[in-house]
């Protein structure tokens, strides 16, 4: 009765690895969602390359990849995702940002044609569907509708972005990333989706003492990620998407910082595989 999810890249905007990097690792956003007989993957960036290779290992034939948006850092492991070569696959991948702009299978084969690189989309022999929904509207890909549902919401992001609810038999975690906040103003699309959550994980990527000098680039603060959470009545927060330029040393203290302002945080970490129950 309960959710797994597993962190196969936590990073924003740029793969990082380094010694200073390895606690919280360097690979961007990927996530791993088990929903009853339902797998999810959330996000295409660097991450998802060992994802795949683990998803070869365990043989699993079908997964869902909901897109938060498409910015290089959540797209570019795509083109190295294993599975998506194999045809005996079947993989579904959804977005909710693209459907006036083109949709999602232009974005992931413009990626791969040259002089990008060397090897095209129509290489990749898996069974692969495109759908593009609008970023608020809920998501029909449950087997068994009463057991699991997913939520979307619009996130303030540039060329935007949407955040994601997966509920499972009375339990909910969240995806909220990339966004970027307005002090001051809680963001009510966030604050319904979130509602009651069990697990909110939440851009993090600046401090407060760095946000005002990145005011548009489109991210957020560990410190509205609590407000909001708090104001939703969600119960854990994951402070994720961490810039690069926060190495292990400063994430810890982050971390500390965190949970002595509430002690519902934590720091997501690479290779993190947990319940949410």
């Amino acid at each position: 009765m309960s959710i797994r999810v597993k962190i196969w890249g936590c990073r924003g905007s740029i793969a990082c690895p380094a010694p200073t990097h390895l606690k919280y690792g360097g690979n961007t956003t990927c996530l791993e969602v088990d929903a009853g007989d339902q797998k999810i993957l959330l996000d295409c960036g660097t991450g998802i390359r060992n994802l795949g290779q683990q998803l070869i290992k365990s043989d699993i034939e079908h997964c869902y990849i909901l897109m938060t948006h498409t910015h290089w850092d959540h797209i570019n492991g795509f083109p190295f995702f294993a599975p998506a070569f194999d045809p005996n696959r079947k993989i579904d991948i959804m977005a909710g940002h693209m459907a006036d702009k083109g949709g999602i299978r232009n974005v992931l084969e413009a990626q791969m044609e040259n002089p990008m690189f060397p090897i095209p989309l129509d290489a990749m022999q898996a069974q692969l569907s495109f759908s593009d929904f609008r970023a608020g509207e809920d998501l029909d890909i449950a087997k068994n509708k009463s057991d699991m549902k997913v939520r979307t919401a619009l996130l303030n992001h540039p060329n935007d972005a949407t955040g994601y609810r997966i509920e499972y038999k009375g339990k909910s975690m969240c995806l909220i990333t990339d966004t970027e906040h307005i002090p001051g103003k809680p963001d009510e699309n966030i604050l319904d989706l979130i509602e009651g959550a069990d697990l909110v994980i939440y851009d993090a990527t600046y401090t407060e003492e760095e946000f005002p000098s990145r005011v548009g680039w489109g991210h957020s603060t560990w410190n509205e990620g609590v407000k909001l959470c708090q104001m939703a009545n969600a119960k854990r927060l994951g402070i994720f998407h961490h810039d690069p330029e926060h190495g292990d040393i400063f994430m810890d203290n982050l971390a500390a910082e965190a949970k002595k302002a509430w002690d519902g945080t934590f720091v997501v970490q690479e290779n993190m595989d947990f319940l949410v129950e």
